[in-house]
């Protein structure tokens, strides 16, 4: 019977490296094959599983093995690293606090975002699936006195889009084209000038990985167009993570993801209304023309997202 163990081992090992081959593999393909897309949620987790294939092929002195999994694991180690390794420049600048919130069809707790704006000082705030019930609650529990600007598209279901903010807003646009109401606003912030805010939320993959691929990539799009000469802002459920190519993609030009900018990690913000933590991170804040300082998750009652709150310095403005 023992005969058996060592081969069985080392077959376990190759499998888990070959899982992990297989998440770096999906951090890379631009498929937008429903399977490829689904499974790209999770390459983070796939590609921990080289590692264990490598301490099992050390343990049992499998050298080639040993070899094989460690390239694997380096070339995970590479996809996560830029998650990890953000540096912080806290001088110059505008300090803006941003926070994006996806409330559930407009069921989560509209005094626990409201409470959130407050004590974490928000200045302009994203909201997705926002009801036109939702907007009531939170006008009665305060938000618009926090946040006396707004541009809000409400819907029923989870294609509501709001935007408000501590700043004056002009040029409000909302983009057709889209499932869900993506919007756009100007906000003048004293220092930084003219601040292009946008609200994002794409379809997820779950229904229609080809729709879901199209809208990031006409988000994207959209970003492209943004005014080069002033600093843009982010917030969004893009129904992506950092695995994602198609995400990705839309890191290539003048914006970044505040997490990564950062070196948070990989801020998991979905699901959070289970028994078990989220698992990935959806939600994401977009800065271009600054750089955020500080980002952290925070939990919403009756929300199935956790919120994202960055500290951005936006570039101050030119005389």
């Amino acid at each position: 019977m023992t005969k058996w163990v060592r081969p069985g081992v080392e077959l376990l090992a190759w499998i888990a490296t070959a899982v992990g081959a297989a998440g770096v593999a999906l951090h890379f393909s631009p498929s937008s094959a429903r399977p490829l897309v689904l499974a790209a949620s999770g390459a983070q987790y796939l590609m921990a599983a080289a590692l264990v294939g490598a301490v099992v092929f050390v343990v049992v002195r499998r050298w080639a093995g040993v070899a094989v999994a460690g390239l694997v694991v380096a070339g995970a180690a590479a996809t996560q690293m830029p998650l990890h390794v953000g540096g912080v420049d806290t001088t110059g600048g505008v300090a803006v606090q941003v926070m994006q919130t996806n409330i559930l069809f407009g069921g989560a707790d509209p005094a626990a975002v409201v409470r959130e704006v407050r004590e974490r000082d928000i200045g302009i705030l994203t909201v997705d699936e926002l009801s036109p019930e939702a907007v009531e609650a939170l006008t009665g529990e305060g938000l618009d006195r926090l946040l006396p600007y707004r541009y809000l598209a409400p819907a029923a279901g989870a294609n509501g889009t709001g935007i408000w903010s501590a700043y004056p807003l002009s040029d409000t646009v909302e983009h057709d084209g889209f499932a869900m109401n993506q919007l756009s606003a100007t906000a003048h912030v004293p220092g930084a000038g003219p601040v292009t805010v946008y609200a994002f939320h794409p379809v997820p993959p779950v229904f229609g990985t080809h729709v879901w691929a199209d809208e990031l990539s006409r988000l994207g799009d959209i970003l492209g167009g943004a005014p080069a000469t002033r600093p843009a802002i982010v917030g969004a459920d893009f129904n992506a993570t950092f695995d994602h190519a198609q995400f990705r993609a839309l890191l290539t030009g003048r914006f970044g993801a505040a997490a990564e900018q950062v070196g948070a990690g990989n801020l998991a913000t979905y699901p959070s209304d289970r028994k078990f933590p989220p698992v990935v991170g959806i939600d994401h804040i977009l800065v271009a023309g600054g750089r955020a300082t500080e980002v952290t998750t925070v939990d919403i009652p009756g929300a199935d997202h956790r919120a994202v709150v960055a500290r951005i310095r936006l570039d101050a403005e030119q005389a």
